[in-house]
């Protein structure tokens, strides 16, 4: 039995029975100190109504990630009672079961340096009417950046190889990016844009998507927390809602894999000292939220 448990039933013995404190812990085998003890715990104000709405703005969130959040905003607050304040409100994320591997995983090559290995993928989804959309996915093996994300109705070599070419004028230029075995990423369009600016496709081997594991980590993470959460009326508004959410992923969400600190933060910090920890700022306006309406895209309307 838990400790409220004896408790209540300790107290239920001395106002229906008419016994002493000492003999009703006695008959429970409760220790007479844990009855008496009074709680002194005192919540700070506004803490919980906080953890809620960040719950529920993102719900996708379980309570680690919810904790640097809110440290983020000024609250100092130990991780564990985030987690006593998380079960009480029941705000527990529901758990998704992971497929079992029949053999053990391969360890990718883990790159050192900024742009150095790029991994490429596609996500489909579907409007509200029914059409289907696809989305281009791109990551950085080393920061976890996603530096973009095409979303159109077809994306063919072509398409993909002009938002690599729109990347590399705008400074980011990868030496290797890893892909699989798709039409679109073994296309002569591809083909020829990595030989003319001197990029190695990797290609993983087909039926092998653990060979692509960060991208196919960060697949899972925009369709969680962005795309099972959204219903797309238009292809406009999944543009927008999509680029909102890779511009949130890469400035505000806290990234486990690196010490919770932002993947923009991460690069940043790469070439020099870590970023100092969040929690040691000054309270500061919450950037937790990022709102669509103020968003400025690069994409144009169909």
């Amino acid at each position: 039995m838990t400790v409220e448990a004896r408790s209540s039933v300790v107290e239920h013995l001395r106002q229906d029975f008419g016994l002493s404190q000492r003999r009703s812990c006695a008959l429970v085998a409760a220790p007479r100190s844990s009855c008496r003890y009074v709680r002194r715990r005192v919540e700070p104000e506004g803490l919980r109504k906080r953890l809620v709405e960040l719950a529920v703005a993102r719900p996708r969130f379980g309570y680690p990630r919810l904790h640097v959040l809110l440290r983020r905003e000024g609250h100092v607050i130990n991780r564990k009672r985030v987690w006593r304040l998380y079960r009480e409100e029941g705000l527990a994320v529901r758990r998704r079961r992971r497929k079992r591997v029949a053999l053990p995983r391969q360890p990718l090559a883990v790159p050192t340096r900024r742009d150095e290995c790029w991994s490429m993928d596609f996500v489909s989804d579907r409007l509200a009417g029914g059409r289907a959309i696809r989305t281009l996915t791109i990551v950085d093996d080393v920061t976890r950046e996603c530096p973009a994300l095409e979303v159109d109705t077809s994306l063919s070599g072509v398409r993909v190889a002009a938002v690599l070419e729109r990347l590399w004028q705008a400074g980011r230029r990868p030496t290797t990016i890893r892909v699989d075995n798709g039409p679109e990423l073994t296309s002569q369009a591809l083909d020829a844009w990595a030989y003319r600016r001197g990029v190695r496709l990797h290609f993983i081997e087909p039926g092998k998507p653990t060979q692509n594991a960060y991208i196919e980590s960060f697949n899972g993470k925009l369709r969680d927390e962005c795309l099972n959460v959204n219903w797309f009326a238009s292809l406009r508004e999944a543009q927008v809602l999509i680029e909102a959410w890779r511009r949130d992923y890469n400035d505000v969400r806290p990234h486990e894999s690196l010490r919770w600190q932002t993947p923009s933060e991460y690069a940043s910090a790469l070439g020099g000292a870590m970023a100092p920890p969040r929690a040691g700022l000054p309270p500061a306006p919450s950037t937790n939220l990022v709102s669509p309406d103020t968003l400025i895209t690069q994409h144009q309307a169909p």
